[in-house]
């Protein structure tokens, strides 16, 4: 199976080990319920979704349909790099930079459930 593509060229195969792929997939979990965590506030939670829609555009153009769950923690390692670029282009919001580590991990955490092995 090919790897997915960045950007016309293919993502480094630079191996994610199980344990290792787990602990980032606790990090998604976590930014994700931090990112639940602030409904109380409407307003914030808008902006922070709207963040998340961003990241999760560009991380459909970087990693592509077709990745497993260690291509994706691979992927993760390079994302603060782009997803930087993007928020900060598209939807800069006040003391963005603060909630870029929450944005990434809540898209990272919705993107896994599209990986081949996702149920496995």
């Amino acid at each position: 199976m090919a790897g997915p593509l960045l950007r016309g060229r293919r993502l480094e195969s630079r191996p994610v080990s199980v344990d290792a792929t787990t602990l980032i997939r606790q990090e998604w979990e976590d930014g994700n319920r931090r990112l639940e965590a602030e409904r109380s506030d409407a307003r914030r939670y808008r902006t922070l979704v709207g963040q998340v829609e961003l990241v999760l555009d560009e991380l459909r153009k970087q990693v592509g349909q077709t990745f497993t769950l260690a291509e994706l923690a691979g992927a993760y390692r390079d994302a603060d790099r782009w997803a930087r670029a993007t928020v900060e282009e598209r939807a800069p919001a006040r003391g963005w930079p603060r909630d870029l580590a929450l944005v990434l991990a809540a898209a990272f955490h919705a993107y896994q459930r599209g990986a081949v092995d996702y149920l496995q």
